[in-house]
């Protein structure tokens, strides 16, 4: 197997248990900090040691491009996601809910979910929120946090009835059961760029970055609940 420089990869957490699978069967050396991608995004612009930045929104991709902090042109959307609402283990399913119907489940506790200026899935959440007209009436009953896997982690403790996380977050934890599935037509699409950080250009660090749109990193990332972009091959 050849020997590579190892590689510093920024990602979004919602990729933490999947891109370590996706890195073992890679012939590069990985070492991957998580975090929010609005986080990341800001670090990365500040110039922190990344080779690599993978987050879950495009919007921050674009930011970071606008910053000049990523190679032009290097940016590709390698995954997709879904997003859904969660509750513990055994929790009954939610059928097209309205906003009576998620208090009544919340029953005075909160709905735990990224934060939704930042976060991209709690941005995401925020836009279905505001496209079902529920917005006005949960708002005040949000608990956001720093990161999706925070928001996971609340409702897998117990610390939270109901959280919003995307499908693969869902599947990553045994402790929480999927109780609706959001429409995908109440929220931009979801979307995963990665980049190659300015400055970084070396050669395992575009090695990685392209094995990460091939077949059998993508059929890793299925395995963990992500999906295949639309136009990725």
């Amino acid at each position: 197997m050849p020997v590579h420089a190892q590689v510093t990869v920024f990602a979004a957490a919602s990729l933490q248990g999947a891109l370590e699978d996706v890195a073992e069967a890679s012939d590069v050396d990985i070492v991957i900090s998580y975090g929010g991608s609005g986080l990341l995004a800001r670090q990365v612009a500040q110039g922190a040691p990344a080779d690599l930045v993978l987050l879950a929104n495009a919007a921050w991709m674009t930011w970071l491009d606008g910053q000049g902090a990523v190679k032009a042109g290097s940016q590709q959307v390698f995954l997709s996601n879904q997003l859904v609402v969660v509750g513990p283990a055994g929790a009954d399913r939610l059928r097209d809910p309205d906003a009576d119907a998620l208090l009544r489940r919340l029953d005075g506790g909160r709905l735990a979910l990224g934060q939704t200026q930042a976060v991209p899935a709690g941005i995401y959440a925020r836009e279905w929120m505001e496209t079902a007209g529920l917005w006005s009436v949960l708002r005040p009953h949000l608990a956001e946090t720093e990161n999706v896997r925070a928001a996971l982690a609340l409702v897998a403790r117990g610390e939270a009835p109901l959280g919003v996380v995307y499908l693969s977050d869902a599947r990553a934890e045994p402790g929480v059961d999927v109780v609706h599935i959001v429409n995908p037509e109440y929220h931009a699409p979801i979307a995963y760029p990665a980049a190659i950080v300015a400055g970084r250009d070396r050669p395992d660090a575009q090695e990685f970055h392209k094995f990460l749109t091939t077949k059998t990193a993508q059929d890793i990332f299925a395995a963990h609940g992500f999906a295949r972009p639309e136009g990725l091959r």
